[in-house]
């Protein structure tokens, strides 16, 4: 490289060096953008929940003075509601920050009950209680963690003993008049909003996107198992088979006891369900059809009077949380926490508050002569309207062994140990079209 070439480029290095300074000088000088300031904090009528907001004005008022409403607004009398926040709060307390005070435990559960227990939107609930409609949503999710964390521990607990077991059967027995009985079984469908990309898992037979809810109860109108979040396009026969509480007593991993005499009939432990199930060992369901012989007629109304109780169960569950009464817009993961959420307040205040959570006349009883008096619930449900309904029937096969443990039940309820002194003259009033008188009945409620 001679001498002028070598100076070309010495020339060139320094023009570029030069331009290079000059774009970071203009860079250093110039201000970084801004970040766009927003309007407002929070909005203006949001600064004065204290003064205006629900918890701090109506709740304390019918908390200090109307103990009726009271019970109206959350579903829980005032010393329920104390003793529930102190079980909860541990689950949603939030710690304070230097530029606010976080929503208390309190006022979190307030809200969430009053969500479960009207069903109004979230937005609803953002005007009522002076909180902005996100953080609305935020402690109603957290709340209903919180509540089932809290709860499901005690008051939703499975039976885990053969003496669990025999102790729902005989309160079964003493109340419902079938022996062996362990629990009722039932499904109903839960309206959701269609969630985005649901297709047509969530859309069921009625029309319209649901959650299954699998329950089965006790005598107490307590659920006892659950199975939550099957899609709706499913029906309630393979939803069972395929949850772990149908598996767990297909292959006897529940610890239920082993068949015993009644009155000396061998009698199996059993669930009772409606004709929707498949008849099997442990789970009896009604003999189908009509023309049936007047001992098959007798069972058939034998275990409608029994398995009415999940049909109470539901209703009382579906009356005193109106969240179910209209399609719930939420994920379908978040349904499933408030569907949980509400069945452990069920059961919560079933054993702790009942005198007013269901009181005398709410559910279904028998007058001396068998006859049926419906409950309450049922004429507020007609009220109300829609909302959880039942889930598609279908034919199911069984075995013969299944088939001998229905006879078995049927010969003990035609007996002279085992029949009540007013069967004959009901099923002879009533005719024998049980199975789709009991059909309907659910379609209805």
């Amino acid at each position: 490289m001679d001498a002028h070439e070598l100076m070309l480029r010495r020339s060139q290095y320094i023009c570029v060096l030069a331009l290079v300074n000059a774009r970071f000088s203009i860079l250093k000088k110039q201000k970084p953008p801004k970040r766009k300031t927003k309007r407002f904090w929070v909005r203006e009528y949001l600064k004065k929940r204290e003064k205006y907001g629900q918890f701090h004005t109506l709740f304390s008022k019918l908390r200090l003075s109307d103990r009726e409403y009271f019970l109206r607004y959350i579903r829980m009398s005032p010393e329920r509601f104390e003793h529930l926040l102190t079980l909860v709060a541990p689950y949603i307390e939030k710690k304070a920050c230097r530029s606010r005070d976080p929503v208390s435990p309190a006022e979190r559960l307030v809200v969430t009950l009053r969500y479960l227990a009207t069903g109004d939107s979230q937005q609803s609930q953002s005007f009522n209680f002076h909180i902005g409609k996100s953080t609305i949503c935020h402690i109603i999710q957290e709340t209903c963690i919180g509540i089932w964390n809290a709860l499901s521990d005690v008051y939703l607990k499975s039976p885990s003993s053969s003496s669990d077991w025999e102790g729902i059967a005989n309160e079964m027995f003493e109340e419902w008049n079938f022996p062996h009985c362990i629990v009722a079984l039932d499904g109903k469908h839960v309206m959701i909003e269609c969630p985005p990309n649901g297709g047509s898992q969530y859309f069921n037979y009625k029309g319209y996107h649901s959650i299954g809810l699998l329950a089965m109860c006790d005598a107490k109108y307590c659920f006892t198992m659950v199975d939550v979040g099957s899609y709706g396009k499913d029906n309630d026969a393979s939803i069972f088979n395929k949850s772990d509480i149908g598996k767990g007593h297909a292959n006897g991993l529940f610890d239920i006891p082993d068949p015993s005499e009644v009155d000396g009939h061998m009698l199996t432990f059993v669930i009772v369900g409606d004709d929707i199930f498949g008849l099997k060992t442990y789970l009896m369901k009604p003999y189908p059809g009509r023309g049936l012989t007047e001992s098959r007629q007798v069972f058939n109304y034998r275990l409608s009077r029994c398995r009415r109780i999940i049909e109470n169960t539901f209703g009382i569950y579906t009356v005193r949380w109106l969240i179910f009464r209209r399609p719930i817009k939420a994920k379908p993961e978040h349904v499933d926490i408030i569907i949980k959420a509400c069945l452990c307040l069920h059961n919560y205040l079933m054993l702790t508050d009942n005198a007013y959570y269901a009181p005398q006349g709410f559910v279904d009883s028998n007058d001396n002569t068998g006859a049926i008096i419906e409950g309450d619930w049922r004429a507020e449900a007609t009220e109300l309207g829609g909302g959880i309904l039942a889930i598609q029937a279908k034919i199911n096969r069984y075995s013969g062994d299944a088939n001998e443990v229905r006879e078995k039940f049927e010969r003990y309820f035609n007996s002279k140990e085992g029949s009540v002194p007013w069967q004959l003259a009901h099923v002879r009033n009533c005719g024998n079209s049980y199975t789709e008188t009991l059909y309907q009945s659910q379609i209805n409620h």
